[in-house]
């Protein structure tokens, strides 16, 4: 039975609405940490270092697909709500038409530019070049890129999440397959790798696409539009906050690079890669709960049914604890074997990626509620605080902590830091829920 942003949601329901977009967001994480896999085990340490070392860049450039998705689904989600499907048809068209044309454009200035900004941040030598290869077949796919995170949003607005579920699944499975086969079977190297990852980004791009531009039965579909600055405008603003969260979280691993190089060299830098990996899987969980969630918001805030809009919040805090407790423990449990996973084949950057592992899951206790705060506000159409909440969390509080806590605890500072950050974040976050629950009646 098809669910409706319309309906009353109990808990039941929203966990098979938000299921989806969960795992969806899940399985887009993990089908990046193959290539992580395959490049340190079967083409070294330096080229795996390379990968995380430039990937802060690229999920930089990529990152204006999550603020067209998130700001635009909100606002088509109110549209929706307030019963004018026709525009909410041309304004879902809108957001993918620009940032399609801002992908081609981003693209091309990340091709040009990728030498020199991946040689002032600090790569050099073998690294450098490595970083470049890589990074520039990447590129080449970035539009389709961008148009998948987009699109992650609106099948969610579309209220067809389980399509895009299917999409996702479909993208991930290619990459995987090819990484297998380029990298393992054919010794392609790291340029096998990052083809993979390419193709795989052009399959979860361009088959929404393809099904939103024909006839479909969702709630949405591609069709002539008209320039609507205001509209754009709101997106945007609306859309900030995850902009704000995906720029900030790069330049972030770019400092954390700097200063793993500083105080570990290339070891800190390939150990800090393993713990990004299992951190966007974890985190990925919380996003693709607060995605799948916002078009629920969005609906009954537009439709003001003040109701049904605390009993979401209720619930959803309510999922979030429960996820927090689930992801540290698990954290845990499994440092010691996601370690030797990754890097096994060498003993100290073993043991020092084991032991980041103990330190760095007490943040997945506090950065969900940080993550859905943000979210819910975007969802209200308050991208003011939503872009406050993840400027704070994702830029300010971790730069702080990774600048003063390696000068106090030297290499175990530096994975302290973020879970100060997400720490401070969480107590943010429940001081604004709590300042504006009777503006949205919440």
């Amino acid at each position: 039975m098809n669910i409706q942003l319309s309906d009353h949601f109990g808990l039941k329901k929203l966990l098979r609405f938000t299921l989806p977009s969960i795992v969806m967001m899940i399985f887009t994480s993990v089908y990046g940490v193959v290539d992580g896999f395959f490049v340190s085990n079967f083409v070294g340490k330096t080229p795996f270092a390379a990968v995380n070392f430039i990937m802060p860049f690229l999920m930089i450039l990529g990152a204006v697909g999550f603020m067209f998705g998130t700001g635009g689904s909100a606002l088509i989600a109110i549209t929706v709500g307030a019963g004018d499907r026709k525009k909410a048809d041309r304004l879902f068209s809108l957001f993918v038409y620009v940032s399609g044309l801002c992908g081609i454009a981003i693209a091309v200035f990340g091709i040009l530019f990728i030498r020199p900004i991946a040689s002032l941040l600090g790569a050099e030598g073998a690294m450098l070049d490595q970083c470049v290869s890589y990074g520039r077949v990447i590129l080449v796919t970035l539009p389709a890129y961008m148009l998948q995170f987009e699109f992650q949003s609106f099948f969610a607005t579309a209220e067809k999440p389980q399509l895009g579920l299917a999409v996702t699944i479909a993208a991930g499975v290619t990459n995987m397959v090819l990484d297998a086969l380029f990298v393992a079977v054919f010794k392609w190297g790291l340029l096998g790798a990052a083809a993979a990852t390419a193709l795989s980004q052009a399959v979860g791009g361009l088959l929404p696409l393809i099904y939103f531009a024909r006839p479909n039965t969702s709630i949405l579909r591609l069709t002539r539009t008209r320039f609507d600055g205001k509209a754009l405008l709101k997106a945007c603003t609306n859309g900030s906050s995850e902009l704000m969260t995906n720029i900030s979280m790069s330049l972030v691993s770019m400092l954390y690079n700097i200063q793993l190089i500083r105080y570990a060299g290339e070891d800190g830098v390939a150990a800090y890669g393993v713990l990004m990996y299992v951190n966007l899987v974890f985190l990925a969980a919380f996003i693709g709960y607060s995605v799948g969630c916002a078009p629920v918001v969005g609906y009954h805030f537009g439709a003001a049914d003040y109701a049904e809009l605390k009993s979401l919040l209720k619930k959803s805090l309510t999922v979030i604890a429960v996820f927090s407790v689930s992801m540290f423990c698990l954290a845990e449990l499994l440092a010691k074997p996601l370690s030797m996973l990754f890097v096994g084949y060498d003993p100290g950057l073993f043991d020092l990626t084991r032991q980041g592992f103990k330190i760095y899951s007490f943040s997945f206790l506090f950065a969900g509620l940080a993550i859905y705060g943000s979210s819910f506000f975007t969802a209200l159409g308050n991208g003011l605080i939503s872009a406050l909440i993840s400027f704070l969390r994702t830029l300010v509080f971790q730069t702080a902590a990774v600048l003063i806590f390696p000068l106090i605890w030297g290499i175990d500072g530096i994975w302290m830091s973020i879970v100060a950050a997400e720490l401070l974040a969480a107590v943010v976050t429940a001081l604004f829920l709590i300042g504006k629950r009777r503006k949205y009646h919440y």
